[in-house]
């Protein structure tokens, strides 16, 4: 008899489950006293694309199915090299406890993490001095520069070349896709890099003493450093000063405004970050329009 009893036909069918304590609470249930950890009530947490949620001291990451529509298998096994590397480089994540896969009605993999005690970035940002921000904006310079070195292949994705994470361009007008593609294929971005690929404001968790947690390795992929430092000061930063001027030290405003040019072009959320962080794309007629309003946050920020 199947612990997991509803129907999982694409991403909508997914996507009206994923958050459901009834509907994982068997399978979980199982899963942990397959694992031999104490079971609780079971709790939210930040929703995402997997299926995420807190029972006692403990996070259990349920990745979706093939059935959901994504092939979830990738973000599962970098997930697991990612957090294993980020504890061999002093990067706090959380500690990795079990994981594994089910055979149900659907084959689930899952990751079974310690809870940590601390608040997403974005939840507490505006109760915090400048000098808090300029402090969080060093350190989390210092946890990226640990992790954003060269490694070995861990997946096979290609963040220059792999047209599937074209889609978030396609509303863009199309003179600007065309020298976006152009622009990308001629320059000569460095050598690729471990990125996290996602720090954004839920991803980060400050204690409360403002120690830095990293949490949600999904997303990681190997790329140029632009990629994740473009994420960073457009999407986790805003580009508001403080933090900033913690992470990015003296640097020119023209060196960072062709890191965040450089890095938004090619990375998978750059479509829709622009559009949430510096304008709509319909204004966006040609790449030179997009360097000229990066400047322009950033000097206007200054």
């Amino acid at each position: 008899m199947n612990l997991f009893t509803n129907e999982i036909d694409g991403w909508d069918s997914w996507g009206r489950l994923y958050q459901s304590i009834p509907t994982f609470e068997p399978l979980i249930q199982s899963i942990f006293a397959k694992e031999k950890l104490p079971f609780t009530e079971i709790e939210h947490c930040t929703p995402g694309t997997n299926a995420v949620f807190k029972i006692g001291k403990y996070v259990i990451k349920i990745f979706a199915p093939a059935e959901s529509g994504i092939d979830s298998t990738m973000d599962f096994t970098t997930e697991l090299f990612a957090m294993r590397r980020a504890v061999q480089l002093g990067v706090s994540v959380p500690k990795l406890v079990a994981s594994g896969e089910v055979e149900d009605k659907f084959l689930f993999s899952y990751l079974i993490m310690e809870y940590i005690d601390g608040t997403e970035l974005n939840k507490i940002n505006y109760t915090l001095t400048l000098a808090d921000k300029i402090a969080i904006g060093h350190k989390l310079r210092k946890l990226t520069d640990r992790m954003n070195i060269p490694c070995v292949p861990f997946n096979d994705t290609d963040v220059i070349q792999d047209e599937n994470r074209q889609k978030r361009w396609a509303k863009y007008p199309e003179r600007f896709k065309k020298e976006r593609k152009n622009y990308i294929k001629n320059y000569k971005f460095a050598e690729k890099v471990f990125v996290h690929g996602d720090l954004n404001g839920d991803n980060l968790l400050l204690a409360d003493d403002h120690t830095i947690h990293i949490i949600d390795f999904a997303d990681a992929v190997r790329a140029p450093l632009v990629y994740e430092q473009a994420l960073i000061a457009c999407e986790l930063f805003k580009f508001d000063k403080a933090y900033m001027q913690g992470y990015f030290g003296c640097a020119p405003i023209e060196e960072i405004t062709e890191i965040c040019f450089n890095g938004l072009l090619i990375h998978d959320f750059g479509g829709d970050v622009i559009e949430q962080n510096i304008c709509p794309s319909t204004e966006l007629k040609n790449l030179d329009i997009l360097r000229e309003k990066i400047d322009l946050l950033l000097t206007n920020n200054e």
